[in-house]
């Protein structure tokens, strides 16, 4: 009897939520029919088709983007936004038994901790629990998981333990989910989910369709970047160094610029390995997901070690020789010399990527590793860019943590340009780009940036220390060693000397002597100290002495309370490094 009662106090609770729901949609409908009402009055047409179509108008098949004016196509199993709910009479989600009662967000959350097999058993009980299964993000990280952060040779002993495994090798299917089960498409059904009426399923589908290229356009005259045909090395250490800028000539004379074409990369390196985000796939397979995703944010071919797998000469921009220059891959820009970083020779952090991505891939919002500049040479497609300057407060849609760290923003590039891009371009300090094919763009120092590609696109970039700042990456390395990255990150042995040398920032500092740039160590480092005095940082000579720096209230190696504290304290020295790092911005 116990069961059967607490099925019918569940069933009375059901009735009670869906009343009451149901009367707060009766009120809602009433808002918003009036505001329709409204609207018409004020002759606020486009306004009021708008609101029209949220009370369920006939236009089921298409919504248009008021922003991009773009059609977008309904979702394949009729899934509506959350607002159509307001006016619906029915809510499919209230037979998904005590998941009902859970927002959808949270919802999705709990499935990510089943496994596949699982998640193929939960979407046969509902409709709704059916829509919510099969999520994409769900089934990406359960196939990264296996398949990337699992090494090979313990695959296996997973298998053993897992009942629904991937196959390996794999083929991309068309989807995650569908990759992820060996699905093909004659395998795959797709059932309508009517009544169904979530944000958390519908807005990533919006946002996977919706056209982006619409943001690159009409940029104001006051957010347009530089364009040059070319620099020389002087002109830019003195003039362009910490300015956002396009070179249209350099990338045109590169050898590779002419060699490279989407059918040539695949007949030569279709079996060729490189480095997706979170996964290594064979070039080939890749090129399949590129031409057949829909995902929100397309996995992105981000590889460090491009160089060495596709045989690439790669040029010294050090040299005027025009032989060398022919007979290499390509040669870095020759104005961003000379370029501080290869005092390190073999000890440089990782610094060049080969880019490859689908129209809509790209990067979020972020800053370059370690306090660098970059470029970012187009071979193929184009790119549209948002920059904002370091000294920028308040970026929309962006919030900096204190020590630069972290960068709060939207996951996807379709989500902050849905929600923030107006307000980006009319803020202070925002420059805009369309970096074309053949042409180069310059990332000053600590600048933050966005990059979308607005068709397939291939690209080369580097990161590199200018003279003019030099004293930013020796202060990132100083006081932000929790930030640094790049640095030994494969090879032991370079773990090994950079711990023996104190640190990055200490085998930097060395090597720059070393290799005769005394003379702009010597120039970063007195600007670094003016910037100490005046954030109020200690020297190491006062650390050690306990004097605080333009006191002359006591004399050397005494403290304020009369004791004499002269000492090397070293067992305090990792201490005082670590409050220096708080305090440093």
């Amino acid at each position: 009897m116990a069961p059967a009662r607490l099925l019918s106090e569940e069933a009375e609770d059901v009735t009670d939520h869906m009343t009451q729901k149901r009367r707060k949609l009766e009120i809602r409908h009433k808002d918003v029919a009036g505001q329709v009402h409204e609207s018409v009055k004020e002759g606020l047409v486009d306004k009021a088709a708008t609101l029209q179509q949220r009370l369920g108008g006939t236009r089921e098949d298409m919504v248009e983007d008021d922003e991009t004016n773009t059609a977008i196509v309904s979702h394949p199993y009729n899934i509506r936004p959350s607002g159509n709910a307001y006016t619906a009479s029915r809510d499919i989600k209230a037979f998904a038994g005590s998941f009902a009662a859970l927002p959808d967000e949270l919802i999705l959350q709990v499935l990510e901790y089943l496994e596949a097999l699982e998640l193929v058993r939960l979407g046969s009980s509902c409709k709704a629990l059916y829509a919510f299964c099969r999520a994409e993000d769900l089934w990406k990280t359960l196939f990264i998981e296996y398949v990337s952060i699992i090494s090979f040779q313990c695959r296996h002993l997973l298998n053993l333990c897992l009942r629904h495994p991937p196959r390996t090798p794999f083929s991309w299917l068309g989807s995650w989910r569908s990759t992820h089960l060996a699905l093909p498409s004659n395998l795959q059904t797709t059932i309508q989910c009517t009544d169904l009426y979530s944000d958390a399923l519908y807005l990533p589908f919006h946002r996977a369709h919706v056209s982006l290229n619409a943001y690159a356009q009409n940029i104001p005259a006051r957010n347009a970047i530089s364009r040059l045909r070319n620099l020389t090395a002087d002109d830019f250490n003195t003039n362009w160094a910490s300015k956002p800028f396009i070179l249209t000539e350099p990338v045109q004379k590169w050898p590779l610029f002419n060699q490279w074409s989407w059918e040539r990369l695949h007949d030569k390196y279709h079996n060729v390995s490189f480095r997706a985000e979170a996964v290594d796939w064979p070039y080939s397979t890749y090129g399949t997901y590129m031409r057949n995703n829909s995902d929100e944010s397309p996995l992105y071919l981000f590889d460090c070690r491009f160089a060495e797998k596709m045989n690439l000469t790669i040029g010294d921009s050090s040299t005027t020789s025009l032989s060398d220059f022919l007979s290499s891959s390509y040669t870095p820009p020759f104005c961003f010399q000379p370029d501080l970083f290869t005092a390190l020779g073999t000890h440089r952090p990782d610094h060049r990527w080969l880019i490859i991505g689908p129209a809509r891939s790209g990067s979020t919002f972020h800053a370059d590793p370690n306090g660098t500049s970059a470029w970012n040479a187009v071979i193929r497609g184009s790119k549209y860019w948002i920059l904002f300057p370091p000294t920028t407060d308040e970026m929309p849609g962006l919030h900096i943590s204190a020590d630069a760290s972290e960068i709060t923003a939207p996951l996807s590039i379709a989500e902050y340009l849905l929600n923030f891009h107006a307000a980006a371009r009319r803020h202070p300090g925002c420059i805009e780009a369309i970096c074309d094919e053949g042409e180069v763009l310059h990332v000053p120092s600590g600048w933050y940036h966005m990059v979308l590609n607005l068709e397939d696109g291939i690209a080369l970039t580097q990161n590199f220390v200018p003279k003019a700042h030099l004293v930013n990456v020796l202060e990132f390395l100083r006081d932000k060693k929790d930030q640094v990255s790049g640095f030994g990150r494969d090879d032991v042995d370079d773990k090994c000397k950079v711990v023996e040398e104190g640190g990055e920032y200490d085998l930097f500092v060395s090597k720059l002597r070393e290799e005769g740039f005394s003379g702009e160590l010597e120039t970063a480092l007195e600007e670094m100290a003016r910037r100490d005095e005046k954030k109020g940082r200690k020297s190491k000579w006062e650390v050690l002495t306990g004097k605080a720096g333009g006191s002359d209230d006591n004399d050397a190696g005494e403290d304020p309370a009369g004791g004499f504290s002269f000492g090397f304290g070293f067992a305090d020295d990792d201490d005082d490094d670590d409050d220096d790092e708080d305090e440093a911005v």
